[in-house]
C-alpha cells in the first residue's frame, strides 16, 4: 500500500496509510481541502480518551478506517468533537466507502441526529462505532440513520487494522494548470502556413495598405527583441535592426517604425511594427502617457526622440491637418516578460491600466476602432500569445 507523509499538528510527523489516489479523491469530494493527520490508533491507542485528546475542537474531521480485507471506509463530520453530551445536527455529515477506485457517500437519513457528542469512541448517527469498546473494531448497531450495506462498506470484516482521523481545512495552496493552455503543433508545415497567411493578408479598408502595430511594455520586456525576432523569421537570417539588450533604463529612446520585408529582396509585408520607449514606474521617467495618445493619433513622426520630462508638442502647422487613417495606429500590443509578471510593481500596473483606458477611449469613438484594443505578447521563456483581430482591417 502506498504511504505518504501527512503533517502532525503536535510533535512528530505521522505516516498515513491513505493511498495518494484515494486521498486526492476524498479531498476533491470535500471541495479542494487539505488533510492533516491528527490521530492514528496504532500509535495513540484504540481508545476514546486518546481520540478525544487529539481530535477535540479541531473543526471538521474525516475518519478513515482500514481492515485486513483491504477495505477503506469511514465518515466525515463538519462539527467539532467537544464531549458536550449533546445531540449534534450536521447536514454535511456522511459515511463513505470505496467501490473499486470510486468513493461512494451515504448521507444521513431524515429524522435522525448526526451523532451524539459524548465521551465515547467516534460514532456516526449512533449507528456505526469505530474503535468499539476501545478495541480495533467497527460495530454497526443496526439503526437506520444511514443506509449501510456492511458487506459493501467493509466486507463484513469488523476487525480494524488501522483507524485515522484527519483535520479538514480549506486548501490555501495556489493550484497551477500543468498542461498548456492551448495545444499547438509546431511543424515546418505549420510554420510555413502561418507565414503565408501573413504574406497574403490584406486590410479590408482600401485607404490602409499597411497595419501599424504599436508595441508598448515595461523597460526590458523585450519589445525591440520581439521585432528583431519577427524580422529574422521573414529575412531568413539573424537580424538586429532594433537596438536591444538589458539595462536599467530604456535602450529605445526614439519612436521607430519598422517595415518588414519578405526576404532580402522581397516585397514589404502588410504590417509595420512601431517601437517606443519603455515604461517605468516613476513619474517623469520612461514613456509618457500623453505621448502614447499622440502616437495613436498619428502625430509623432518616425525617429522622434522622446523627452520623459515633457510630452510631445505637435507642430501647429502640421497639427492643423488631421492625420490620415494610414498614419494612425491600428493595433496596440502589450509586451510583457512572462518571467517577471509576479515582480511587477503596483505603480507599473497602474500605468499600464491608465494606458489601456487611454487606448480604449481613443479607439471607441472613431476611426481608431478599425484595429483591436490590445493584444498580449509574452516574452521571456519563449512564451508568446496573441489574441484579437481587427474589426475592419
Amino acid at each position: 500500500m502506498n504511504k505518504h507523509k501527512v503533517r502532525d499538528v503536535t510533535v512528530n510527523t505521522l505516516t498515513s496509510n491513505l493511498p495518494e489516489d484515494k486521498r486526492k479523491q476524498l479531498c476533491a469530494l470535500l471541495g479542494d481541502v487539505d488533510l492533516t493527520l491528527l490521530y492514528k490508533a496504532s500509535v495513540h491507542g484504540y481508545n476514546a480518551s486518546a481520540f478525544h485528546q487529539r481530535c477535540d475542537r479541531q473543526g471538521p474531521t474525516l475518519l478513515v478506517a482500514y481492515n485486513s480485507s483491504g477495505y477503506i471506509f469511514g465518515g466525515y463530520t463538519s462539527v467539532d468533537f467537544t464531549q458536550s453530551g449533546q445531540y449534534i445536527a450536521d447536514e454535511d455529515i456522511f459515511l463513505f466507502c470505496f467501490q473499486g477506485k470510486i468513493p461512494v457517500c451515504m448521507k444521513l437519513n431524515s429524522g435522525y441526529n448526526a451523532r451524539l457528542d459524548d465521551t465515547g469512541v467516534p460514532s456516526f448517527g449512533q449507528q456505526l462505532y469505530f474503535c468499539y469498546n476501545n478495541q480495533p473494531m467497527v460495530y454497526n448497531q443496526g439503526v437506520s440513520a444511514f443506509t449501510v450495506n456492511t458487506a459493501i462498506m467493509y466486507g463484513n470484516d469488523t476487525q480494524l487494522s488501522e483507524c485515522e482521523v484527519y483535520k479538514v481545512e480549506q486548501s490555501t495552496q495556489v493550484k497551477f494548470e500543468v498542461k498548456p493552455w492551448r495545444s499547438v503543433l509546431w511543424t515546418a508545415e505549420r510554420r510555413e502556413e502561418l507565414m503565408e497567411m501573413i504574406r497574403n493578408y490584406k486590410p479590408l479598408t482600401s485607404s490602409v495598405s499597411h497595419i501599424r502595430i504599436l508595441m508598448i511594455g515595461p523597460v526590458g520586456a523585450g519589445k525591440s527583441s520581439f521585432f528583431n525576432s519577427i524580422n529574422s523569421i521573414f529575412m531568413g537570417r539573424i537580424t538586429s535592426k532594433a537596438m536591444s539588450g538589458s539595462a536599467g533604463t530604456s535602450l529605445t529612446t526614439q519612436f521607430r517604425t519598422y517595415p518588414i520585408k519578405d526576404g532580402r529582396e522581397g516585397k514589404p509585408l502588410p504590417f509595420v511594427l512601431c517601437d517606443t520607449m519603455g515604461l517605468e514606474e516613476q513619474s517623469g521617467a520612461g514613456l509618457d502617457i500623453e505621448d502614447i495618445s499622440s502616437i495613436l493619433q498619428g502625430q509623432i513622426p518616425d525617429r522622434y526622440k522622446f523627452n520623459p520630462v515633457t510630452s510631445f508638442q505637435p507642430d501647429e502647422q502640421k497639427s492643423s491637418r488631421p492625420a490620415s487613417l494610414q498614419e494612425k495606429i491600428h493595433c496596440v500590443v502589450y509586451v510583457i516578460d512572462a518571467t517577471k509578471i509576479s515582480l511587477m510593481s503596483e505603480k507599473l500596473e497602474e500605468k499600464l491600466s491608465a494606458i489601456r483606458r487611454k487606448v480604449n477611449s481613443l479607439g471607441a469613438g472613431g476611426e481608431l476602432s478599425v484595429g483591436c484594443a490590445g493584444v498580449l505578447c509574452f516574452t521571456g521563456e519563449e512564451l508568446q500569445s496573441g489574441a484579437g483581430a481587427g474589426a475592419e482591417l
